[in-house]
């Protein structure tokens, strides 16, 4: 039902509007933060990081696993928050708040020996590199991991002693509001992290603003432009998780049974809303029929449906414009000689509901090929022989994440220097971990998170030398 108070805010075009995607009806509406707003917050994080920067890596450690405290406990009603703002079916929003929980606590564990100051040979008679915080952080972060987006990149940051203001996107505005509440309900300062609903123009306003010492974002190729033409205009680090259209490669001897159900389980995870999903599949010839009936038999077999229903494993996307996106890629697909091997319709109910599809006698041309695909939809590149497949999973401007299968681990080792992306997982599909490197090449973005890489990223690597003779 809209309220009086809702009906007043869907007027303010600027506002930030949450829709339960499997129906399409309002639930919540909310006024996005005027300048004044944006730098009361900003003052405030500025006052909290003069603390918060002193304090040691262990205490900040211990705020940190009480965060994950919170939202363990918690674990039923923020899963159940994802569902409804975001559309995943309740067993991946279970999935969500789980590896929250355990990442931030692995984080917190290993972060005091990673931010440990590192002991350097020199002339002088002590030398040694410190990690030192920089300010207050910007993130940036998507609506399709809203928990997991933010603590994957939240947590290296204040770890390392940075404060983080959360800009969110608008479609998940409770979830960017309840993340502000875990950390003041685990005993944070006000100030050390925030949320604020302002639009993109105030962002970039805030990207300019001194009080603003980095960057971080999760989003599209042409957000990551702009923001790292705003950053860099005004010399601050950023990191860029952008686009990723990752190649899903079948070599000759592969398990072809494992790796059609890899294949499925990568494209349709989070209803096929993943960066680091399978998008481009790429067979070898010799083992393409059998690999096109087992993956055509694990994607119809996929249950599309209620996202509250634990047997669900497919629900709707996120937003009507993602939907419309993914029709337009299907069918100038299709108008250029793809063939839909199973799928290929929208679904006629309340909410942005899209059939699990595949589509085969895919050509690099194709939308479905050379664009990133945001939904429940792949195409299947036959291609004659390894050399093929390599060249073919480099034929694009992004560079997230591959997944490579075959037998021999040896000539995989030598592959994964022909594959252009910040990750390659063999037999095995792209995945985040804590204790791993996360982040791309090319126009899939720079910098990395998680592992020893993302909690020094926002640091000043600082050289310190000391000598008891003057020189």
């Amino acid at each position: 039902m809209t309220t009086a108070k809702d009906a007043a805010v869907l007027t303010n075009a600027r506002a930030f509007v949450s829709r339960n995607p499997a129906t399409g009806k309002l639930i919540a509406a909310h006024d996005t933060a005027d300048w004044p707003a944006v730098e009361e917050m900003l003052d405030q994080a500025a006052t909290a990081f003069t603390r918060w920067r002193r304090t040691s890596v262990e205490h900040r450690a211990a705020l940190v696993r009480g965060v994950a405290d919170q939202v363990r406990t918690r674990r039923k009603e923020l899963a159940a928050l994802l569902t409804e703002e975001m559309g995943k079916p309740i067993t991946e929003a279970l999935a969500e708040v789980d590896k929250c929980v355990w990442s931030t606590n692995w984080l917190a564990d290993n972060a005091p020996s990673m931010l440990m100051p590192q002991p350097m040979v020199s002339p002088y008679d002590d030398a040694f590199v410190a990690f030192r915080p920089l300010g207050t952080v910007l993130a940036i972060m998507p609506w399709n991991y809203p928990l997991w987006q933010f603590f994957r990149a939240g947590i290296p940051a204040l770890l390392a002693g940075n404060c983080v203001l959360l800009k969110h996107a608008p479609n998940v505005s409770k979830c960017a509001l309840v993340i502000e509440e875990l950390f003041l309900a685990a005993d944070f300062a006000p100030g050390v992290v925030s949320t604020v609903l302002m639009d993109t123009e105030l962002a970039e306003r805030a990207i300019t603003d001194p009080r603003i010492s980095a960057v971080t974002l999760t989003g599209s190729v042409g957000a990551g432009r702009a923001v790292g033409a705003t950053a860099g205009a005004h010399v601050k680090k950023v990191v860029l998780e952008l686009g990723g259209s990752d190649p899903f490669i079948v070599l000759q001897d592969a398990d072809i049974e494992a790796a059609a159900q890899a294949a499925c389980r990568a494209r349709m995870q989070n209803n096929g809303q993943s960066c680091i999903a399978g998008k481009r599949i790429i067979v070898v010839e010799s083992v393409a029929a059998q690999f096109l009936e087992r993956f055509r038999a694990a994607v119809a077999a996929l249950r599309v449906g209620d996202p509250t229903d634990p047997a669900t494993d497919i629900g709707p996307l996120a937003r009507r414009d993602l939907r419309d996106q993914l029709i337009r890629q299907q069918n100038e697909s299709i108008e250029q000689g793809a063939r839909v091997l199973v799928g290929g319709r929208p679904m006629d109910r309340p909410g942005w509901w899209y059939q699990p599809t595949v589509l085969t006698d895919v050509t690099a041309t194709m939308p479905v090929f050379s664009e990133e695909t945001f939904g429940p939809l792949t195409g299947v590149m036959v291609v004659p022989d390894e050399a093929a497949a390599v060249a073919a999973a480099n034929d694009i401007d992004l560079g997230l994440g591959a997944s490579l299968w075959t037998a021999d681990l040896d000539r995989a080792r030598l592959l994964s220097a022909e594959i252009e992306a910040g990750m390659v997982f063999v037999n095995a599909i792209v995945a985040s971990d804590a204790r791993l490197p996360f982040g791309g090449i090319k126009r899939s973005g720079l910098g990395r998170e998680l592992s020893q890489f993302g909690v020094r990223e926002f640091t000043n690597i600082q050289t310190v030398t000391l000598t008891s003779s003057p020189r």
